[in-house]
């Protein structure tokens, strides 16, 4: 009998406990089935108050507030915040299709929904298509030297591909004239042959070198260049390209040894050695008198003949008479002294070079030194 009073007690209790739940629960703690909350919930009813004397401890007061008014607020559930707050479009991957009818799943609840696709399919433009621009080809016309290995080297291409750009085989030789197609702009050509540029509006050392590939410091040096905060629009600068200082060491080398072997010519070939102006002249009547051919003390001339004519004060006051054996420096073999020059040139020389005008023109006039 005391056990099943007991069941009945139990009973009671959970009963009234659950009535008592759903009449406040907590709005935190909202679950499926409740349309109803009360913001208040019951674990607000019991708090702390706590109070503060100046010259005393502090004093916490525990007491029961009283319980406010109750004030339920409505709960709404998921699917009717959906369906009278969210807007539901059509998923962009039916656009286009044959089919006028999406199906909109929504809380595992299926919304069906009449869509008008009727031109819902622009156009598409079409991409457009990126196009290669075609290399800006410029031309060079091969000078006298000119190979391909060279030019390849110079242009900064290989020697295969600038044969096949120019319809050629790498073996192939070059003709003085011929207008080589080359993968660059025309002004970057131009620079590059001459290894000289003229600088333009707003250029700058800096500018100038990272276009070529080049050092400021560089550019500065190989131009004496004092000042090198400015440089002035016009002004050519002559760039350090790498053919352009192998070509002055070339060049330097040649002197050297040219100088070394004049040296020995002094040793082994005469005793004297003087600086003059040489020239060069041809058997033509313009160049010399009614005989062209007749030189001083009745010497014959002939195309081919190493002599040459000097100046009076070379005989009178440097030793030499007809028939002198003579070295140029630069030149190869022995020349003879056979004629005389006018009386109002000194320390002069002119050089026979038979009927060839061309090679008397490119001689021109130059300072060597002669040993004799």
């Amino acid at each position: 009998m005391s056990g099943n009073y007991i069941k009945y007690l139990l009973l009671a209790l959970i009963t009234v406990s659950s009535i008592e739940a759903q009449a406040l629960i907590d709005c935190r703690v909202v679950t499926g089935g409740i349309s109803e909350c009360n913001p208040y919930g019951k674990r607000l009813h019991h708090v702390k108050k706590v109070s503060y004397e100046l010259d005393r401890q502090k004093l916490i007061i525990v007491k029961n507030l009283p319980v406010p008014k109750k004030a339920f607020v409505k709960v709404i559930s998921v699917e009717d915040m959906i369906e009278k707050y969210v807007h539901i479009e059509a998923p962009i991957r039916f656009v286009g299709s044959d089919s006028d009818t999406l199906q909109v799943e929504v809380l595992n609840e299926t919304v069906e929904k009449k869509i008008d696709i009727t031109g819902l399919s622009p156009k598409i433009p079409a991409l457009p298509i990126e196009i290669e621009d075609e290399p800006n080809y410029g031309n060079y016309c091969v000078a006298s030297g000119d190979v391909l290995s060279k030019l390849a080297k110079k242009f900064g291409l290989s020697v295969k591909d600038l044969a096949q750009m120019n319809e050629m085989t790498p073996k192939s030789t070059l003709r003085i004239g011929k207008k080589l197609k080359l993968p660059l702009e025309q002004a970057r050509i131009d620079v590059l042959a001459s290894g000289c540029y003229t600088v333009q509006e707003r250029d700058t050392l800096i500018s100038i070198a990272h276009k070529f590939g080049l050092s400021a410091k560089a550019i500065v040096k190989f131009n004496n260049i004092k000042d090198a905060t400015r440089v002035r629009t016009g002004k050519v600068l002559k760039l350090p390209f790498p053919y352009v200082l192998a070509e002055l060491e070339y060049k330097r080398k040649r002197l050297e040894k040219e100088a070394r072997r004049a040296k020995l010519d002094i040793k082994a070939f005469g005793k004297h050695s003087l600086r003059v102006t040489a020239t060069a002249y041809t058997s033509h009547r313009a160049q010399t008198d009614a005989t062209p051919f007749l030189a001083a003390w009745n010497n014959r001339l002939r195309p081919g003949v190493k002599s040459i004519a000097v100046s009076r004060d070379m005989l009178t006051r440097y030793g030499m008479r007809n028939g002198t054996k003579v070295r140029i420096a630069g030149l190869r073999g022995y020349y003879r002294v056979r004629d005389k020059m006018n009386k109002r040139y000194k320390k002069r020389i002119d050089i026979y070079m038979g009927l060839d005008r061309r090679r008397a023109l490119r001689w021109g006039r130059r300072s060597v030194v002669i040993y004799w």
